[in-house]
This record gives C-alpha cells, sequence and structure tokens, in this order.
C-alpha cells in the first residue's frame, strides 16, 4: 500500500526514543533502582538492541523481573491468554500480564521499588497495551512503587483524534478510560492522564521522546519498523486500524490470515463490487475501495473463500479512519441487512448512541455526530497532558 504526504523524512535521524534518551543520560533515571520491566520486542533502542539487555548491563541499575503484554514477550502469540516465561538471554522470569491476572500481584512485585513500562503502542484505543500500563500503575500507586514511562511516537501521529469517547461504566480491558476510538496521545501522555483523572497519587516519572512532533507519524523518526503485534505488520495498518478494527467483532474478516491484515475486509457473503462502489459515492478522504476476493488461513473464516474490498490509504494527513470504518459498517447495513450483523460493533465502540444511528443506517454525517461532544470534552481534557509541540 502506498501513502503520500506523510513527511517520511523530516527528521529523519533525529528522534530518540525514550530507550535512548535514558540511555544517552547514562541511566541517570533509574539510578539505584530495583528494576520490574514491563516490555514485549518492540522494546528496542535506535540500533535495535533491547531494553532487556541495556538494563541489565547498567551498572547502576538492578534488573529484578520482566512483565510482558498481550502476545507474550516475544510479541508472536494470538491467543486468549498468554503464560509465564523465562528469558533464557537474562536469565530471568517472565510475569505475563496477559495469562491468571492482567494486574501485577504482590508476588511479582517482590522486591522492586520501580516498575519501567516500555512498549510500542499504536494509538487506537482497543489496542490493549495502554490497559496493561493502566493496570500496573494501579499496582504501582498500591504498592508505594514509582513508574517510569520510556515514551515512544505515536506512529500514526500526535494530532488525529476521532470516534466517540466510551459511554460512562463501559470501561473494560478494550477501552481501559474514557477516551476515543483514536485518542491522539503517546503512552507516557496517557500515563499522566491516568495519574491525574484516577487520582493514583503515583510516583511517576516520564522519560519523554526527543526530536518528535505531533504530526509525525512513524516512518518520520527514523526508528526501526517492529510489528507490535502478529497482525499489525506496518505502519498503513496501523493507521487504517482505527476504523477497520471496530468492524472486527462482527461477522466479518479484516485480513487475518492473510498477508496484509486491515487492508482488506470481506466475508464469504459480501458482494464486494457493491460495497466498493457505494463507498466510492460517499465521498471519504484520501482513501480507496477495490473489489477483491480472499481466503483467510486463520481466524475467522479460514478456508473459506471471501468476497471484500482492499482499502489503500493515499494520503494520510487527510485520511479518516474512523469514519472509513462507519462507513463501511453503514453500507452494510443498506446493502446486506440481513447478511451483517451490527451487534458486534458494540464490542469496541461502546458508545450506545453511535451503535443506535449506525444500526438504523442513517447519513454518514449524523452517525459521526453522535460522539461529537465527548470528543469536544476529551480534547479539553487532553491538553493538559501534551509533551510535544505540532
Amino acid at each position: 500500500m502506498m501513502a503520500v504526504g506523510c513527511s517520511a523524512d523530516r527528521h529523519e535521524g533525529q528522534v530518540l526514543s525514550g530507550l535512548d534518551v535514558l540511555e544517552r543520560d547514562g541511566f541517570a533515571a533509574l539510578a539505584g533502582r530495583r528494576v520490574g520491566l514491563i516490555t514485549n520486542h518492540t522494546g528496542i533502542n535506535r540500533k535495535g538492541v533491547s531494553n532487556v539487555e541495556l538494563l541489565r548491563d547498567a551498572p547502576s541499575v538492578q534488573l529484578v523481573a520482566l512483565f510482558s503484554p498481550e502476545h507474550g514477550f516475544h510479541g508472536t502469540l494470538d491467543q486468549e491468554t498468554v503464560d509465564d516465561a523465562h528469558d533464557e538471554r537474562s536469565g530471568l522470569r517472565i510475569h505475563s500480564l496477559y495469562g491468571q491476572t492482567r494486574k501485577p500481584t504482590p508476588a511479582m512485585l517482590e522486591g522492586i521499588d520501580t516498575l519501567v513500562f516500555d512498549i510500542q503502542d499504536v494509538g487506537t484505543r482497543f489496542y490493549t497495551y495502554i490497559a496493561t500500563m493502566a493496570l500496573a500503575m494501579e499496582a504501582a500507586a498500591e504498592h508505594g512503587l514509582r513508574f517510569v514511562v520510556l515514551d515512544r511516537p505515536n506512529p500514526i501521529n500526535g494530532l488525529g483524534v476521532a470516534g466517540p469517547v466510551l459511554d460512562p461504566g463501559r470501561e473494560a480491558f478494550v477501552a481501559c478510560h474514557p477516551i476515543p476510538v483514536r485518542h491522539g496521545m503517546t503512552v507516557g501522555e496517557l500515563a499522566r492522564m491516568l495519574n491525574a483523572e484516577r487520582t493514583l497519587g503515583l510516583d511517576l516519572r516520564v522519560v519523554p521522546v526527543e526530536g518528535w512532533r505531533r504530526g509525525d507519524s512513524f516512518d518520520a523518526t527514523g526508528l526501526p519498523w517492529v510489528n507490535p503485534s502478529p497482525n499489525m505488520r506496518s505502519v498503513d495498518e496501523a493507521f487504517l486500524y482505527p476504523g477497520v478494527g471496530l468492524l472486527e467483532a462482527t461477522n466479518l474478516s479484516v485480513g487475518r490470515g492473510t498477508a496484509t491484515p486491515f487492508e482488506v475486509v470481506g466475508a464469504p457473503w459480501l458482494d464486494g463490487e457493491r460495497l466498493a462502489e457505494a463507498l466510492g459515492r460517499d465521498g471519504l478522504p484520501c482513501v480507496s475501495f477495490r473489489p477483491t476476493a480472499f481466503t483467510p488461513s486463520a481466524s475467522k473464516f479460514a478456508g473459506e473463500r471471501c468476497g471484500g474490498v482492499v482499502l489503500e490509504v493515499t494520503d494520510r494527513r487527510a485520511f479518516r479512519a474512523v469514519r472509513m470504518g462507519l462507513a463501511i459498517a453503514r453500507q452494510l447495513r443498506l446493502l446486506q441487512p440481513d447478511d451483517w450483523d451490527p451487534a458486534g460493533c458494540d464490542h469496541l465502540l461502546r458508545h450506545a448512541k453511535t451503535l443506535e444511528a449506525l444500526t438504523q443506517a442513517r447519513p454518514l454525517d449524523e452517525i459521526e455526530a453522535q460522539g461529537h461532544a465527548g470528543l469536544q470534552a476529551f480534547l479539553e481534557r487532553r491538553a493538559r497532558f501534551l509533551l510535544y509541540a505540532e
């Protein structure tokens, strides 16, 4: 997929992740600390060296234990739970935070005075790494531990904010805090918001990214891209994810089990030509739709031939992923109401008025407008916690 208008080399070679900054500064932020590191395969510096190796060898730091999120320490697992493991290179135990518990227990925290979070997020509310961070922050506050976030860029930039804020009382692991579908924040900024709005009273420290501007996508940074999870294989897919992901809990394939997850949607019953034509009339900015057929090798509809559409972003800056996802859902409701079931959208959308408007196939502007009031209030809340300039 080709994406243009993304200023892919404006700051290349200048951006340092929080881990890079920590290393450059001689690990001063962790000097004398006994560290539990919450991380996975994305926790690398600009040269590709893992945070585990760097902290293990830092003379002023004692690395005590490791913690892993969904998909496991190596980011290769795509299953309901992940077991504890052992890291052969460091000799440390890896406590799974996607297994018997999703929150660090007192036993896991024994001998630790500082939790460090260093994982690459993708900028979408229902991507669960931020929920892992939130629960770990709660545990740290409860046990009087320091919490340090090694910040990383939001790969789909820190300007785009879209989609409804979840309804009160609808919090879950895929919706850990009242934020919109696309939040436009880094994990460090989100940690600041969580600490304040949940009144955790946490000793929170953020090691900021250097050289990143809010308008930059990941490939403007010069940092090495590592697939954050098995089916998030490119920056383009991350840009599509806030919209396509909304459809995943319905009876649609979003391309898992193909070479291009989140770049296609389809189902055995779906008429790709009709859907592509209808979406073309919706006037969605900077995205095109082409009819296709595919057969997933795994996940939903494995081994079944699916009709569908290929999604291609032509300008990331003007592309509106959430609006696109709502448009696809609306057209399916209009074109194939007996085949497509919208109920599953609620699993990730978690906004009753938007779901009602979608189920009734109201005009697209009206569907999107259901979340505008909450979105404006979020922007006002969000402004207090931002760390980076445009």
